[in-house]
């Protein structure tokens, strides 16, 4: 019920295509608005000067006519001029007549107005304001005529001897704000009407089209959107990055940052710009559908599965999830050691049934004295082994690890050697344990490789380091087999790689394989250190198989770079 009055609150509020129509229409009415104003402005400076111009004509014509100029003379001079309202008046109809003045009157110097095209105002002062034709000069502007404004000019009429014997007024009343408005332009009203119509057409256009890609939704209920889908994607534990059609990130939570190691702004930049390993940003970057791809990603072990995108049936891009397998890979590497336990009891059973047999079988001959010698041969042969690589290796775990592994390795024709310079002491529980995954892993890749190979050898060496200052187990894996082509030196540490013959990469990497040498780098990396592979270089010069070089730093922080 809550969920449900949200939604209908968040219905009533207007859909962000309404809101930008009304904006859209605002906007529209105000430069409408505006293009009147400027009209109305401009029509009346147009009114001003032309009419102002006029007005003046009429005043100077009228103030020259020498029937006006002897009226008002003979005035001046104490001859009351009986009838010159009446005399005079004519001439001022006349200046209306040859003009679009709205009024003409004729002022003596006291500012009575003695005729004028209107009777009404015969007698009256006349207001100059700020006109200074009392002065003798003539002068044009605005005034105020009966509350009404307008356009003036005033004329003085001057004597024979240049004494102001009175002035004549003409004036121009301003239109009305609609008749200015629509003289602005013969077609001003056309244009502004034809332009309101456009706007609010393509104001509702542009709404519809927005209210479809918004699919009709608020700006409230695109925050709240917006809001949701960021709070989900930062806060889940698997990384998501969204890639767009281009080729550039759209999106990418935080934990994806954290697994791929990105610093800084992202969104926006290109997947080949971000600096990520070339086949992880071919897994970000391509088309199509991948399922469960494992990727080394720095020191992490991350699972990959990336998904096209599309909206409306229109592909939008792709978007990629990534799983940080790391601690889970871990795990499978302990659980592979002791698959490898196992692997070593059986190879030792296999060997104790047969030894079984061979005394059985001299017990049933008689031959006591054999079985004696036998027995003593074998006891005598597996205590000088554990012993000697128990001399050389003091750390147990490692020491069990390489005796383990002489006993597979020989059930398969391979012989596993144990340098005589080798010299390991005890280690600290999580390095012997490291060091056990990684001497377990190179040695089963080294069985593997050259099993079947005539004088088949794997030669293991391994010694603790602290030349540098800090200490660090160096080891190295040499063995008899085929060797690492230089183009493979860096897949080899893929999972799912293999050099093996008719073997298919997803079937190795669902069953384990392929997962070795990818886990030895991880947990190098994750300790400082490095592995490198290279060609079997002697004294006498460079011959069959591979070699394996790995520094593993023992005191925390040491980085150490790749062994010479």
């Amino acid at each position: 019920m809550v969920a449900l009055r949200e939604r209908r609150t968040l219905r009533r509020e207007r859909t962000l295509a309404g809101q930008f129509l009304v904006l859209q229409l605002a906007v529209v009415a105000l430069l409408l608005l505006i293009v009147g104003v400027v009209g109305v402005r401009q029509s009346t400076s147009t009114f001003t000067t032309e009419r102002g111009s006029q007005m003046r004509s009429v005043a100077e014509y009228v103030a020259n006519l020498p029937q006006v100029r002897a009226v008002l003379s003979a005035r001046a001079a104490g001859d009351p001029a009986f009838g010159a309202a009446q005399a005079l008046a004519p001439y001022a109809a006349r200046g209306v007549s040859l003009s679009s003045a709205t009024e003409v009157s004729i002022v003596e110097p006291d500012r009575t107005v003695l005729a004028s095209s209107d009777p009404a105002e015969v007698g009256l002062r006349f207001d100059v304001g700020t006109s200074v034709v009392l002065s003798g000069r003539g002068w044009s502007g605005d005034s105020e005529r009966r509350g009404e404004r307008a356009v003036a000019a005033h004329a003085p009429v001057l004597a024979d001897d240049g004494t102001l014997v009175g002035f004549v007024v003409s004036e121009a009343v301003y239109p009305p704000i609609w008749t200015r408005f629509t003289g602005a332009a013969s077609d001003l009203a056309l244009y502004l009407g034809l332009g309101a119509g456009l706007g609010v057409a393509g104001s509702i256009v542009v709404s519809l089209v927005v209210r479809r890609r918004t699919r009709g939704l608020g700006a409230r209920e695109l925050a709240s959107l917006a809001d949701h889908r960021a709070a989900l994607l930062h806060s889940i534990r698997e990384g998501v990055v969204g890639v767009g059609l281009d080729g550039r990130v759209t999106v990418m939570n935080d934990a994806a940052r954290q697994t791929l190691g990105m610093e800084g702004p992202v969104v926006g930049r290109s997947v080949s710009e971000l600096g990520l390993e070339e086949q992880v940003a071919d897994v970000l970057a391509g088309a199509g559908d991948v399922q469960d791809e494992v990727m080394l990603v720095g020191d992490r072990v991350v699972v990959l599965n990336r998904r096209a995108a599309a909206a409306d049936g229109r592909g939008i891009g792709t978007v990629t999830t990534l799983r940080d397998r790391t601690e889970l890979v871990a795990l499978e590497s302990r659980l592979g050691a002791n698959l490898s336990l196992t692997d070593t009891l059986r190879a030792q059973t296999h060997e104790f049934d047969n030894r079984l047999h061979t005394i059985s079988g001299l017990v049933q001959l008689g031959e006591f004295e054999e079985v004696r010698e036998l027995v003593g041969t074998l006891t005598r042969h597996r205590a000088e082994v554990a012993a000697a690589v128990a001399r050389q290796l003091e750390d147990p775990a490692v020491a069990a690890m390489v005796v383990a592994k002489m006993s597979v390795a020989a059930e398969r024709g391979v012989e596993l050697v144990l340098d005589p310079g080798s010299q390991l002491p005890p280690l600290p529980r999580e390095v012997s344990a490291d060091l056990t995954t990684v001497v377990g892993n190179l040695v089963d890749n080294a069985v593997d490789a050259c099993a079947g190979v005539e004088d088949a050898s794997v030669e293991v060496w391994m010694v603790v380091d602290a030349s540098t200052g800090a200490r660090a187990a160096r080891l190295r894996v040499r063995d008899t087999g085929p060797g690492v082509a230089p183009e493979d030196r860096e897949a080899i540490f893929v999972r799912g790689f293999t050099t093996k013959a008719g073997h298919d990469a997803a079937e190795d990497v669902v069953g384990g394989r392929g997962i070795g040498l990818p886990l030895v780098r991880v947990i190098c990396r994750r300790r400082g250190g490095s592995i490198v592979v290279d060609d079997v270089r002697t004294a006498t010069g460079i011959e069959p198989g591979a070699e394996f070089r790995v520094v593993l730093p023992i005191d925390p922080g040491l980085g150490q770079g790749e062994d010479s």
